[in-house]
């Protein structure tokens, strides 16, 4: 009978949740470390999923035996199906809901989580990485890590390449900065780019409160899950090139007041000059819940992303790997827990001395993976941000014929390449996908 191996997950947005539930459902014993007091990170003013193609990379989790997170999600969706411009088939989670559900059902998977842990120093020798060590002086040893840290923020990087710090749900005045695994492991890691070379991106939506909207704005939100209001040709505000969620990027939100219900109302724009809001029927009260300085700006991420191989294993360091963003310029939710589950799953994998599994370019997250990674090897590549739910890479999905809602196809793709269940069960395993 194998040891149960230490996994000591840093990070608890939605790629460390789901790479601790992973890896715990593949036998391993998984600590999470989380800087703030609370799980899910940007998902806490999210709350978009299965739009586009994010609904056939969903349904290729769940049928691979990874969907638990998303099963939990769709269980408490205020909306569902919805159209908005440029995606469909659209479903909005609850942010006041889904926060609480994840910590508990992480909890009765039986992860260990430890809030207010800011990993400062990391153990290396020799490549391998032994522990990690938080601001507190709490240690933490582990036979595998994984660094979902995210990419966005600390301050400073707000405030050198975006508009300062808009006071953010990531809280790093009170819980302290993003501090990445990678880089205290020595890692070299990459920087993003806007379009016009410029380092960064700017996250892409903020919050209002629903309560400081007029009353029919209100009753179409929570009817319909979606508002589009024409803007006056005056008010109009251009910052489609500073998103970091390109996949937004269209005219229609620039010439539009798009919103949508996650509970607040999510107003997709990086920011919105308050005053110009004010003036646009129906908003003359409106108030920004995230970030409170939504009027002139909101973080800035993509600044710490690991080199990484398509097993999600970083480049350096032989028992670390990574998910989300800090796997590169992949945008959303349903991003980070795809890789997240194949991280956790590949890092328990490798603990117990197998190999670790490469998802084949004839689906959709392999193919995201591989191709991410390579585009991030080119100058081009690497000013550009990928997402299954537009711009660059559904594109490739609908060219390659892998973008489908057909749940039925999707998992008979999956299981004519073996890989049913496959994250629910490590020890049976076939030979017909390709190990590492």
């Amino acid at each position: 009978m194998e040891d149960c191996k230490k996994v000591v997950v840093i990070g608890g947005g939605w790629a460390g949740c789901a790479a601790a539930v992973s890896a715990q459902k593949a036998g391993a014993e998984v600590t999470l470390l989380e800087r703030t007091d609370m799980l899910l990170g940007t998902g806490l003013v999210g709350g978009i999923m299965r739009n586009n193609g994010r609904f056939t990379a969903t349904e290729e989790c769940i049928a691979m035996g990874g969907g638990a997170l998303f099963e939990l999600i769709d269980a408490n969706a205020r909306h569902k199906n919805i159209t908005f411009p440029g995606h469909e088939h659209a479903d909005l989670y609850d942010i006041g809901k889904v926060p609480g559900a994840v910590e508990k059902f992480l909890r009765e998977t039986g992860v260990k989580l430890v809030f207010q842990s800011r990993v400062l120093r990391a153990d290396v020798s020799d490549g391998v990485l032994h522990s990690v060590t938080d601001a507190k002086g709490r240690m933490f040893s582990g036979d595998v890590f994984l660094d979902t840290t995210g990419t966005a923020g600390p301050m400073n990087n707000c405030t050198k390449y975006g508009n300062g710090c808009a006071m953010c749900i990531l809280r790093c005045p009170s819980f302290g900065g993003r501090v990445s695994l990678a880089g205290l492991a020595g890692v070299q890691e990459m920087m993003g780019k806007k379009a016009d070379g410029s380092i960064g991106a700017m996250s892409g939506s903020c919050k209002l409160y629903k309560e400081s909207l007029a009353p029919e704005i209100v009753r179409e939100l929570d009817e319909k899950g979606v508002a589009v209001i024409p803007l006056p040709p005056e008010l109009i505000e251009d910052h489609l090139s500073v998103k970091a969620c390109q996949q937004y990027a269209l005219k229609a939100f620039k010439q539009n007041i798009i919103l949508l219900d996650t509970g607040h109302a999510k107003l997709m724009s990086p920011y919105f000059d308050l005053a110009r809001l004010h003036k646009v029927p129906g908003f003359e009260n409106a108030r920004y819940e995230d970030p409170y300085a939504g009027g002139n700006g909101n973080s800035m991420r993509y600044f710490a992303m690991a080199p990484r191989d398509d097993t999600l294993k970083v480049r350096g360091v032989e028992n670390l790997f990574c998910a989300g963003e800090k796997a590169g310029l992949l945008v959303g939710h349903t991003e980070a827990i795809v890789t997240g589950v194949l991280a956790g799953y590949n890092a328990v994998c490798y603990a117990n001395g197998e190999g670790c599994v490469t998802l084949p370019d004839s689906l959709a997250i392999g193919d995201a993976i591989s191709f991410v990674r390579r585009q991030m090897q080119t100058e081009r590549g690497m000013g550009l941000k990928y997402t299954f739910s537009g711009s660059v890479l559904f594109e490739r999905m609908k060219e390659r014929g892998s973008y489908t809602t057909d749940v039925q196809q999707i998992r008979e793709r999956v299981d004519a390449l073996g890989l049913t269940d496959v994250f629910l069960n490590r020890a049976a395993r076939q030979k017909s996908y390709q190990m590492v």
